[in-house]
């Protein structure tokens, strides 16, 4: 059965135009010619930059190369555009045939049987046997197989070398602490050289590193139950956190914090407003595309006492589906299966999309890679040592609650509310929707 109802469809695209544990940002683009002239048509649809988009049009063109009876005409959006288109073609009958999915609506998709079962076409058609029983069933709904792993990433902590370095200051480690960054914060903003530049983008907006926040103090951002894993005091402590930072010139201020649009291009990192930013780890070769300075990855600011739990996590940087409705599944399955086992596509999309979960492919893409895509696949072994249980999958309503934590965070920034009035709003929101939904 297709989703309920068009409005809670498009409810659920709309509120999926903020953040996310896995991801990320980009350039929209509109679909390209076909890559082929063939007899049998494919649609691809993904969100993400240029350099995702570049890197997947390679990789079609090598699979039509093969298969000239194939066309694959492929669909790039930004994160924001991405979900609502979707959520149309989706209540429309008339979505792609190959989509990019995430991690937090997989199941929401699934759940409502937008999504096909791709258990039948293992192994034959679809050889991910060597991905590993964990990568594989991290795209299980209901014991079926709805998401296909397209690699492996995790939040991450981005900065200019060219800044910190220049202006005399330590470079982020493992060790850093929240107090830590502050004070980064604070040296960067005065010792920078540059004008109207601070130390840290507004990361209070970002669910991942809220969620990085939360579980540092052993609490959650959602329970299994599909309930909030967090209060208004937690919420307030983050609130008043970032306003503290905001006040000190440690992070840009409201009306800079208001550019970023949930992109790599309008981060005010990319913008050349901060040194430091907030990203998922896939997402540091589109940064350094569009960033004149050198760039670094390091983890999140680690908690301190009692809240230095483990607060990250490795999860699917996102997932390959089929559209239930594709009249051509089993050709949709193969170009599937070209995009995340073969050797000559993993070297063609590299560690863009993240580290690839097929031994086969990730062996070809090491043997390759630039001393930025090392310094990726270095970052998710230093994760894996690190790196805590992947929580429950978000339950419905979560894309309209990450949506209703960027407006809260700049209500308090513009000093529209208080920290703790606006932690009390969001809390009792959230539960609204939940129950809602």
């Amino acid at each position: 059965m297709e989703f309920q109802s068009r409005r809670s469809l498009l409810r659920a695209g709309m509120g999926a135009g903020t953040l996310g544990i896995l991801g990320a940002g980009g350039l929209t683009g509109a679909s390209r010619p076909a890559l082929a002239q063939a007899k049998t048509r494919l649609r691809f649809i993904w969100w993400g930059s240029k350099e995702r988009s570049d890197r997947s049009y390679k990789a079609m063109g090598l699979y039509t190369a093969a298969n000239p009876n194939v066309q694959v005409d492929g669909e790039s959006l930004g994160w924001g555009d991405y979900w609502p288109k979707l959520a149309t073609q989706v209540v429309g009958r008339n979505a792609p045939d190959l989509i990019q999915m995430d991690y937090r609506y997989l199941f929401e998709y699934a759940r409502r049987d937008t999504l096909l079962a791709v258990d039948p076409y293992i192994p034959k058609t679809l050889a991910i046997t060597d991905f590993g029983k964990d990568a594989t069933d991290v795209g299980r709904v209901n014991g079926k197989l709805y998401g296909v792993n397209f690699g492996a990433n995790s939040t991450a902590m981005l900065y200019s070398r060219t800044v910190l370095e220049a202006a005399g200051q330590p470079l982020p480690t493992p060790d850093t602490t929240w107090d830590d960054i502050a004070k980064l914060g604070e040296a960067i903003t005065k010792k920078s050289g540059r004008q109207n530049y601070y130390g840290l983008g507004d990361g209070g907006a970002r669910e991942p590193l809220l969620e990085v926040f939360l579980r540092q103090r052993g609490k959650a951002l959602y329970k299994p139950d599909e309930t909030l894993g967090f209060d208004a005091s937690d919420m307030e402590e983050w609130l008043s956190m970032w306003a503290a930072l905001r006040k000190s010139g440690a992070c840009v201020p409201a009306e800079i914090g208001a550019l970023n649009k949930d992109t790599i291009e309008t981060a005010a990192l990319s913008l050349g407003r901060a040194a430091i930013d907030f990203a998922h780890s896939n997402q540091l070769v589109g940064y350094q595309q569009v960033n004149p300075d050198k760039l670094g990855i390091s983890l999140n600011p680690k908690g301190t006492g009692a809240n230095n739990k483990p607060g990250q996590y490795l999860k699917p940087s996102m997932f390959l589906s089929i559209y239930a409705r594709s009249p051509q599944a089993e050709e949709a399955v193969k170009l599937m299966n070209f995009l995340v086992t073969d050797p000559e596509a993993g070297k063609a999309l590299g560690v863009e999309r993240g580290v690839s979960v097929s031994a086969r492919q990730r062996a070809a893409i090491v043997e390759g890679l630039n001393e930025l895509d090392k310094a990726q696949v270095s970052y998710i072994e230093l994760v894996s040592e690190a790196a805590g249980p992947i929580p429950a999958p978000p339950p419905k309503g979560a894309g309209e609650i990450a949506f209703n934590l960027r407006r809260t965070n700049e209500q308090v920034a513009f000093g529209r509310m208080t920290p703790r009035v606006a932690a009390e709003q969001f809390v009792a929101d959230a539960k609204d929707i939940l129950s809602r939904s």
